[in-house]
């Protein structure tokens, strides 16, 4: 096992121990996107834990704000803040809300977010002031698949395209799955490539899963020049608890705290 599966593990235990003492939460799309998170903030992202409001930083926005606890864990795990707080997740006070919020002040925190839809907009905002001051800084905008039906993402990726925002680069994660079932039984976004391709992004698609295959793309990325870049990446919810794997139910639901050690266990 690698340093950045030990790592995702890690991250993993930390995203289930939160949840089940919060008593409340999101499972499946936090554990899935720990691969993409890991290899973002332990291998790629220019940010300094030390300091997080560097200026040259690279930033993040979670748009599928309900994932927050996997965001959480990553920047726990990276030192922005002691893990023992991951066990004040959703209590009343805490720094780590159910979806992130900006006025607690969580230091690795870039906005607030939960409205689906929104987080493209904010990230290409951030984007375009970094490339109109002359800044090397890079944005990522992490969604959710069952978000790509909402238009407000559209107009988004269309204003990023005309205006040539090549320090973006927005990460789907592509379960296949929300809250009320099926992407494609809800309401159809496929085929996916094409619609970005076709508005003008650089479209690659990856295993979300696969660690070489996340590094690779990002680094591709970096160096499309004149196009933001969007990263479809399959995924499997529920991600590392096999019992619970590709089960929208645990969209929102959590495990127990009697549930916990055996779902601690299939992790090892």
């Amino acid at each position: 096992m690698t340093s950045l599966e030990e790592k995702a593990r890690h991250i993993r235990r930390l995203i289930l121990t939160a949840l089940a003492e919060a008593g409340s939460g999101h499972t499946g799309g936090s554990l899935d996107l720990v691969d993409i998170f890991t290899v973002l903030y332990f291998d790629h992202l220019r940010h300094d834990p030390k300091h997080p409001d560097w200026q040259g930083r690279d930033k993040v926005v979670l748009s599928i704000g309900h994932t927050a606890p996997v965001l959480y864990a990553t920047l726990a795990a990276a030192g922005y803040f002691p893990e023992e707080e991951m066990l004040t997740l959703r209590k009343l006070g805490s720094r780590l809300q159910g979806h992130p919020s900006y006025e607690f002040h969580l230091p690795g925190l870039e906005t607030c977010s939960g409205s689906l839809g929104q987080g493209l907009g904010v990230a290409l905002g951030m984007a375009l002031a970094a490339k109109m001051d002359n800044k090397p800084n890079r944005v990522f905008c992490i969604m959710g698949d069952g978000e790509q039906q909402e238009g407000s993402v559209w107009e988004s990726a269309m204003a990023a395209a005309h205006h040539k925002v090549d320090n973006l680069c927005a990460i789907i994660d592509r379960n296949r799955l929300q809250i009320d079932g099926g992407t494609e039984k809800v309401m159809a976004i496929d085929p996916l490539r094409d619609k970005w391709t076709a508005f003008g992004w650089h479209a690659i698609e990856i295993d979300g899963h696969d660690m070489s295959q996340i590094k690779m793309a990002l680094e591709m990325a970096d160096q499309e020049k004149d196009k933001p870049t969007v990263i479809i990446a399959d995924t499997i919810m529920g991600k590392g608890v096999k019992s619970i794997e590709d089960n929208n139910q645990w969209h929102g639901k959590v495990p127990t705290k009697e549930q916990l050690p055996a779902f601690l266990k299939e992790l090892s």
